[in-house]
């Protein structure tokens, strides 16, 4: 039976009826299946389910029905990541991935596994751990009898394609069901060097259009950025179909918004987040993120299309139809951290076609799906430019929508600051006062300033749109301390040993510039970046190596380092290798350096100005350093950008029994919404999943999950019964870890 025609027929037995005209906006014929088919629920990326079984009066009886235990982090020497994956179900069975990167099928209605693939069982392949939040599903449709059904995935620069039947490799795919994902990034003619050891991983999964694999990636952000190309691959063979350069060639549209040469010392401008598909039109809509480095830009003066951008190309070709630049110029990391939403809203009288796109500085711009005209206004502001770096052209505009009002908080006063104690307040004004604060387009600065937005507002999570044209979307109100100084490496001002050297090349973005980490850890909360100072005394030397090269919590894996590198920065971590000449630890943001770099080449790129890490600041206690709500869940009508409500999202528990109460949390994980008018999310510190009423954000139900649910949920339906299912991987903010799936259903 035809996947529309099986659906329409479960949704009649369902008593369900589904308006296709009469004002309702129709999101996307595949929704109407039973499963869970795609990431984000279907190619338009709503997560949104028609389904309606568990609804607003029986949801209080929600329960466990089924754990699916993956096998992995139990052994504290063996973890790998947390689980950040949205699984998807098609017909019946349940597709995810573990911490350690295996690729499993189990029974949706049972959680019985069919089989598990693991990428590293050839003991010759060691572990490269990272973020992978979701897989991609493709049956071939031209015969009615094909058994060809494929699971694609990615671990590190591999991307595999796996009989979705068996759990075996597709031979027919590249080499033995696998492809090397630097293909398609440009040749030592075209950009002057060999991206061929750079590191390139896909966190977030790409779309299916017929027989095309289109697909962004995850790069470095620093000097030795391979460029964000959006790619497409054969899906039945792995051959490269189309590539549509982020970073434009000489000749091609916006290669004037850069410095001469660009794409030749400059990286990122990547689609990290994922995208989604308008398979009528035959357009699929992207987001990217900032161009390298992060928080210096001189080498790159102009707006730098196409980093920062929301872009419409052509599915088959890869040729841009509009696009439109979030943030000009980016000095602040401000990637777009999610995918586009492809909804229907009303706009001035008539039902249009929309894409909305939820960005980091919490604003939500929304567009014409076809000409890519903002539907609310958007003014270009003027911004500060100065005090800037030596050699930083600021841009002078930016551009802020009119509607809807910003979801997260845009710019810190005092008193925004944390009165939780008065220790605590006086803490964080003493760095208030001392800082600079302000306007949120501050250029970077060798002073120091106090910014949000390093972290979302939106996250990669997800949002989710009704047929109504509500959109859903969880924020973060965390504030970052972001201090710039000259990068000594660079100007040749200080020596330095190749152990110091590469610890600041790759560990220092997140360990800080003295490996002290970042935040203060407590017995309660512990610091999102942990202490390195004394790690010989705590972990052997053949344990830091485990953890360079695979990964381990939230630590991607470094294995494309050589064996050498690895080994000289164990030694410095250690003490065994002798200190710089200076004993200030220079940073250079998340850039990977493999070869003596040479003065004036080119690549990788040397900026002469490094930030300091990525640096949460908070309180003592490690709480937050301003006034709740430190994260929110909200839904906004987008037929005429207003809010519909507003809450807090999670609380910490030690707080609520002191009784401050309903504080929200940093969160990570996206929300679902269900025709039961349901809205389902967990991305909290307090570990719990939480039904919300879609309509006034009253909590409904909650659940103590095994460990952190820092992924999005899903639901689907087997034999008549609806689930709700979550991946709970723990680790993040200092939790436990976990390897578990938990899927719920009423009794």
């Amino acid at each position: 039976m035809h996947p529309l025609l099986k659906s329409c027929f479960g949704l009649l037995i369902l008593g369900v009826y589904w308006p296709m005209n009469h004002g309702k906006q129709v999101i996307d014929t595949h929704q109407l299946d039973n499963d869970w088919p795609t990431y984000g629920g279907n190619n338009a990326g709503n997560r949104y389910s028609p389904l309606s079984q568990i609804n607003l009066q029986n949801v209080k009886n929600l329960q466990p029905v089924w754990t699916y235990e993956t096998g992995d982090n139990k052994d504290p020497n063996q973890r790998g990541m947390d689980i950040q994956c949205q699984p998807i179900v098609v017909n019946g069975v349940l597709y995810g991935t573990s911490p350690r990167m295996k690729l499993f099928a189990v029974e949706a209605a049972t959680g019985k596994q069919l089989w598990q693939f693991d990428p590293f069982s050839d003991p010759d392949k060691r572990p490269r751990f990272h973020p992978l939040r979701g897989v991609m599903y493709w049956e071939d449709r031209e015969r009615a009898d094909a058994r060809d059904k494929r699971i694609l995935y990615t671990v590190g620069s591999s991307l595999y394609a796996i009989n979705a039947l068996t759990g075996k490799p597709v031979e027919s795919f590249g080499k033995n069901g696998e492809i090397d994902l630097h293909e398609g990034l440009g040749d030592k003619e075209t950009l002057g060097h060999d991206v061929a050891n750079l590191s390139i991983r896909v966190t977030t999964p790409g779309v299916i259009y017929k027989d095309l694999l289109i697909t962004g990636s995850a790069v470095n952000e620093g000097g030795d950025a391979p460029p964000g190309y959006i790619r497409a691959f054969d899906v039945r063979t792995g051959k490269l179909a189309w590539v549509f350069h982020t970073i434009p060639l000489p000749g091609e549209y916006g290669y004037e918004t850069w410095a001469k040469d660009s794409y030749r010392k400059l990286g990122g401008a990547n689609c990290w987040a994922g995208m989604v598909l308008d398979e009528k039109r035959g357009v699929v809509y992207a987001g990217t993120g900032s161009p390298s480095v992060d928080f210096y830009g001189g080498a790159r003066p102009g707006q730098n299309l196409f980093a920062n951008c929301v872009i419409a190309l052509d599915a088959k070709t890869g040729k841009r139809i509009w696009h439109f630049q979030t943030v000009h110029h980016d000095l602040w990391d401000r990637d777009i951290p999610c995918p586009p939403n492809l909804i229907r809203v009303k706009h001035k009288g008539k039902m249009v076609d929309a894409v909305a796109q939820a960005t980091k500085d919490g604003y939500v711009f929304v567009f014409d799906r076809d000409t890519g005209k903002p539907l609310f206004p958007v003014e270009e502001v003027r911004v500060p430019t100065s005090p800037a770096l030596p050699g930083e052209k600021p841009w002078p505009t930016q551009p802020v929508p009119t509607k809807p009002a910003p979801f997260s908080m845009q710019e810190l006063s005092e008193p925004n600051i944390t009165s939780r104690t008065p220790e605590s307040r006086a803490y964080v004004v003493d760095r208030y006062r001392n800082s600079l604060k302000g306007n949120k387009y501050l250029p970077p600065s060798q002073e120091g300033s106090l910014i949000f937005f390093v972290g979302g507002g939106a996250e990669w999570g997800g949002t989710a749109a009704d047929p109504d044209g509500i959109f859903y979307v969880n924020g973060n109100n965390m504030l970052w301390w972001l201090k710039m100084r000259e990068n000594q490496q660079a100007n040749n001002t200080v020596a330095m040993t190749q152990g110091s050297r590469l610890f600041n090349t790759n560990c220092s973005v997140c360990h800080g510039l003295e490996g002290k980490g970042s935040g203060n850890a407590t017995a309660n909360s512990a610091q999102a970046y942990p202490d390195l100072t004394n790690v010989g005394k705590r972990l052997t030397k053949e344990q830091i190596a485990t953890i360079l090269e695979t990964g381990r919590g939230r630590m991607p894996s470094f294995g494309h380092l050589s064996k050498d590198d690895r080994e000289a920065i164990i030694n410095f971590l250690t003490n065994l290798e002798a200190k710089p000449a200076s004993s200030t630890v220079v940073d250079i943001h998340s850039s990977v350096v493999t070869a003596p770099v040479t003065k004036g080449a080119d690549f990788p790129y040397m900026p002469p100005y490094l930030n300091n890490g990525n640096t949460q600041f908070r309180d003592q206690d490690n709480y937050p350093a301003i006034q709740p709500p430190w994260g929110t869940l909200n839904a906004i009508n987008l037929n005429t950008g207003e809010y519909l409500w507003k809450v807090p999202l999670g609380e910490y528990p030690e707080l609520a029994k002191k009784g401050m109460t309903n504080t929200g949390t940093e969160n990570h994980g996206g929300p679902i919404v269900t025709a039961g008018g349901l809205l389902f999310i967990a991305a909290t510190y307090d570990e719990k999943l939480r039904a919300f009423d879609r309509k006034t954000g009253k909590i409904v139900w909650e659940y103590k999950l095994p460990a952190g649910g820092f992924a999005t949920p899903i639901t689907y339906m087997v034999d008549g019964k609806q689930y709700v299912a979550i991946a709970c991987g723990g680790t993040r903010y200092g939790l436990k870890s976990g390897g578990s799936y938990v899927a719920f259903a009423l009794p």
